[in-house]
């Protein structure tokens, strides 16, 4: 007999298993946290929404009904948590730091965080409907059909979601390219 189902572990923590849900969330946390941390472009937020989500996918988890995959079902609960999360800042939004300059020559190390940094910069500055779903879809490999229903929008609105968010970044990342030739 092999591990539990993700769908197993979550009904023993409905039956009472005080060690089913860390189980269950030590599976799904460390893509949980990437979408958060994708989504919201700070560590910081990120693992504070991670965090959100996991109690209350612990107190709701008598609300699950089957529906979708259990991981469906937590992604759901991050993609909400991640929303609030932006929605109050944008009620009180901050001030960003000025861009520096970095030297032309620089180790290759220092040149892939640059180029990570930019490009966390240019996913934060998408809309959060396409970001989510370019970071789901492009970042963690997700299939389009999952990724609407987490998103519980249509499939259509997940492809066009994804490709005007891929547009975008290309039109803000294309200075990339250029610097690779």
């Amino acid at each position: 007999m092999g591990p539990p189902t993700d769908a197993e572990l979550l009904a023993a923590h409905r039956d009472g298993d005080a060690h089913a849900f860390g189980q269950l969330a030590g599976r799904h946390t460390d893509r949980m946290w990437g979408l958060a941390v994708r989504t919201l472009g700070n560590r910081e937020e990120a693992a504070d929404a991670v965090q959100e989500a996991l109690v209350a996918a612990y107190r709701r988890a008598g609300t699950y009904r089957g529906e979708a995959s259990v991981r469906t079902w937590l992604h759901r609960i991050v993609v909400n948590a991640c929303i609030d999360r932006l929605r109050r800042e944008r009620a009180r939004p901050t001030v960003p730091w000025p861009a520096g300059e970095v030297p032309s020559r620089v180790p290759d190390h220092a040149t892939e965080l640059a180029t990570r940094l930019e490009i966390t910069e240019a996913l934060a500055m998408l809309p959060p409907e396409q970001r989510m779903a370019v970071v789901l879809v492009d970042v963690q490999g997700w299939a389009l059909a999952e990724v609407a229903e987490v998103l519980e929008v249509p499939l259509g609105t997940v492809k066009s979601r994804c490709a005007r968010g891929r547009a975008r970044l290309a039109a803000l990342l294309g200075h990339l390219r250029e610097e690779e030739r």
